[in-house]
């Protein structure tokens, strides 16, 4: 017979364990934020302008989430600033090459504050809101890097990505490279974007092997400790 107050605990810690305000919960919330937000800042000017902000707080967030020693932290920093720095350049001038470095800034960038939020979720000690949130950050923004690596490989190799050549000065075709990234990280896979070229395949191929490694060590990590932290 289950025990009242086992249950009432056991609810308490649940609700502890989902509700959090750690700086791994604001990331989450802004990078769910940028995906929703995404298809309503692409067209206009002042519209862009949002997006731009919104990427910028990711990145900035994204270097102060999770503790590492001075030199990591000054190093995400600059990471963090060189891309907004290219970003709003490529954005004022239009131009596709400042476009690229902003890019080949933010995987940097992006793959850096992974590493860190990963070392966080993985360290020793109990299970946190703002650890699991940091989990769920990590997923998102492991989707991301592979997003911006898949838009470098078009903007290098034109028709990388279908079906139909992706246009970088259109609207949305970004998104589209978010949005496959996503389902190739869940294994989804729709196929309303694909590979088309060897050397796209092969990136594809690597992050579906990251994104289940990813699932498989977090779950391990989570259930590895959930038992010691319910004997304590």
């Amino acid at each position: 017979m289950t025990n009242p107050q086992d249950k009432a605990e056991s609810d308490a810690d649940l609700a502890q364990m989902v509700i959090g305000l750690g700086p791994c919960t604001f990331l989450l919330l802004l990078l769910l934020g940028l995906i929703l937000l995404f298809p309503f800042l692409e067209e206009g000017l002042m519209a862009r302008m949002s997006l731009g902000i919104l990427f910028s707080t990711v990145l900035l967030v994204g270097a102060f989430a999770t503790r590492q020693t001075r030199r990591g932290f000054i190093l995400k920093l600059c990471l963090a600033l060189l891309g907004i720095g290219l970003q709003w350049a490529a954005l004022w001038a239009g131009s596709i090459a400042i476009l690229e470095l902003a890019g080949i800034s933010y995987v940097a960038s992006l793959a850096v504050s992974f590493s860190g939020v990963l070392r966080y979720i993985l360290k020793r000690g109990p299970i946190t809101a703002d650890k699991l949130h940091g989990a769920l950050a990590g997923y998102i923004m492991l989707a991301f890097v592979w997003s911006f690596i898949y838009a470098l490989v078009e903007i290098s190799a034109a028709g990388s990505f279908g079906p139909g050549q992706l246009d970088f000065k259109q609207p949305g075709t970004f998104f589209k490279l978010i949005y496959f990234s996503l389902t190739t990280l869940t294994t989804t896979g729709y196929g309303d974007v694909i590979p088309l070229t060897n050397h796209a395949r092969s990136l594809v191929m690597v992050e579906e092997f990251s994104g289940v490694f990813y699932v498989g060590v977090v779950i391990a990590r989570l259930a590895g400790l959930y038992p010691s932290n319910q004997a304590r």
